[in-house]
């Protein structure tokens, strides 16, 4: 039986950071945030390369393409928010759904 795998990519600017430690306190801290909100992996994708930049990784499996169509969205949402609470902006975001 294959299920149905979500997952969605989050590009992050954080126009503030001066520092590698103020770009890690953003992403740690938006890790955080959407993990205890949803039931997610999340991991950081790229290097800091900048420190204005960042790259996160989203992934959710399930049985449902419309549960996982849903929560994406959710997730899509809740990280645009909480972004901006933390003095960052989502620059680009996609997701997709994939049958494995």
């Amino acid at each position: 039986m294959t299920m149905p795998i979500a997952t969605l990519t989050l590009e992050l600017r954080i126009e503030h950071a001066q520092s590698l430690k103020d770009r890690r306190q953003v992403v740690r801290s938006l890790k955080e945030k959407l993990k205890v909100g949803f039931n997610i992996s999340v991991a950081e994708l790229d290097e800091a390369v900048t420190w204005q930049s960042a790259t996160l990784g989203i992934c959710a499996i399930s049985r449902s393409h419309d549960y996982l169509a849903g929560l994406m969205q959710q997730v899509e949402n809740a990280a645009v928010r909480i972004s901006n609470d933390l003095g960052a902006e989502i620059s680009d975001c996609y997701w997709q759904i994939v049958d494995e």
